[in-house]
């Protein structure tokens, strides 16, 4: 079958043109962001950029770049390579489990020399790529029969189980929410997600069994911090007492108790944001939610103006995946939810998470900037 005769695809946009398009305001609002990481990274080393601050700079330094390289790569481009990319991300993920680095009880990273990558992080935005791909192709009347979402359930289940490997349940509860989010977008009716759910609960019991000894030592933290006030319960302890430290205003930079005497427990990653509300105070704490609010409804309004499905689904997969990342580290370190290891985009110090959150981000610009491309959908889904 030939597309449809509807699709128009307009002439190439120059460079100077793509340039113009760019959304300057969502870069700076990410600029404005990793500042606020510097600042962070440099009081959590008490007053110094070495270690964090300085290499969480050079690695802005390298991954903005490249952020706007790919904002003005043809949207197309990524379209084509979508479901080779993520073929890509699979084949990392089982490299780590024949030669991945060792780290605090887990295998998640492969040594690189220059870089430890997770390819567990790289995969959240491949398996957005990869299925804003599959229902862009799929015909809205496909969506209803069952064994047409054998693929894009396998795209997001075998990615899963690997990471769960590795193990690291956090990340694989996030491919399992975007994967979960993304077919909800497409028109997965809600009552295949209630069907899920229930069944969830019903092996709520076996996922118990066969969760590790320190997985199941993070809920029961969870629930009740003080049954090991020095010991599993000592991280969110310290992080509450300094985030009620913080008071309204904060105690001032470089001033936080508990972070500069040493309380705070891994102030440069989980707990970044603690050690930010708690000399920034509330005032502080909610001017960066509120930037990070802002850009996630630059995300869905990019999705919005959108001509293509591809292109919609695509920002509306890296925002979401975007705020996960935001409510996740946000509510562990409030003991809202388990702690789980979910950096604070462009503030927790992490190689791998600032180089996939921007391009991410650089995908959602090139959405924006190709809004108006149209990309022929053609009637077989499969990769």
């Amino acid at each position: 079958m030939i597309a449809s005769t509807q699709d128009h695809t307009p002439p190439p946009l120059r460079l100077s043109d793509k340039l113009l398009a760019l959304n300057w305001g969502l870069v700076l609002l990410l600029l404005l962001l990793s500042a606020v990481g510097y600042l962070v990274l440099y009081s959590a080393a008490g007053g110094n950029h070495s270690p964090w601050a300085v290499r969480h700079a050079l690695r802005l330094a390298i991954a903005f770049p490249l952020m706007l390289l790919v904002a003005l790569i043809d949207l197309r481009f990524w379209f084509r390579i979508a479901y080779l990319a993520f073929a890509f991300g699979l084949v990392l993920l089982l490299l780590v489990e024949v030669a991945g680095t060792f780290s605090k009880g887990a295998q998640r990273w492969l040594d690189l020399g220059v870089l430890r990558l997770q390819p567990s992080e790289v995969m959240k935005i491949l398996l957005v790529l990869a299925l804003a791909r599959f229902f862009h192709s799929l015909r809205f009347e496909d969506i209803a029969r069952p064994l047409k979402l054998l693929w894009p359930l396998a795209m997001i289940l075998v990615p899963t189980a690997l990471v769960l490997m590795q193990p690291d349940l956090g990340t694989a509860l996030m491919l399992l929410a975007v994967g979960g989010t993304l077919l909800f977008l497409a028109g997965v009716r809600w009552w295949k997600f209630a069907a899920v759910g229930l069944l969830a609960l019903a092996a709520l019991p076996v996922i118990w069994a066969n969760l590790r000894d320190y997985q199941r030592e993070r809920v029961l933290t969870f629930l009740d911090p003080e049954r090991d006030p020095l010991g599993a319960g000592y991280h969110i302890i310290q992080s509450k007492i300094a985030l009620g430290a913080g008071g309204l205003w904060g105690r001032g930079f470089l001033k936080g108790t508990q972070s500069q005497l040493d309380f705070l427990p891994e102030k440069q990653t989980d707990f970044a944001f603690t050690l930010l509300a708690e000399e920034a105070g509330f005032v502080g704490a909610l001017v960066v939610l509120s930037l990070y609010f802002t850009v996630v409804l630059a995300a869905l309004f990019v999705a919005l103006r959108a001509q293509s499905q591809f292109g919609r689904l695509l920002a509306m997969g890296v925002g979401f995946n975007f705020s996960l990342y935001v409510l996740i580290n946000v509510g562990m370190v409030a003991n809202l939810l388990p702690v789980v290891g979910v950096p604070l985009p462009l503030i927790s110090y992490g190689g791998t998470a600032v180089i996939t959150t921007l391009w991410g981000m650089g995908l959602l610009l090139c959405v924006d900037v190709h809004r108006s491309l149209r990309i022929p959908r053609y009637p077989g889904p499969h990769p």
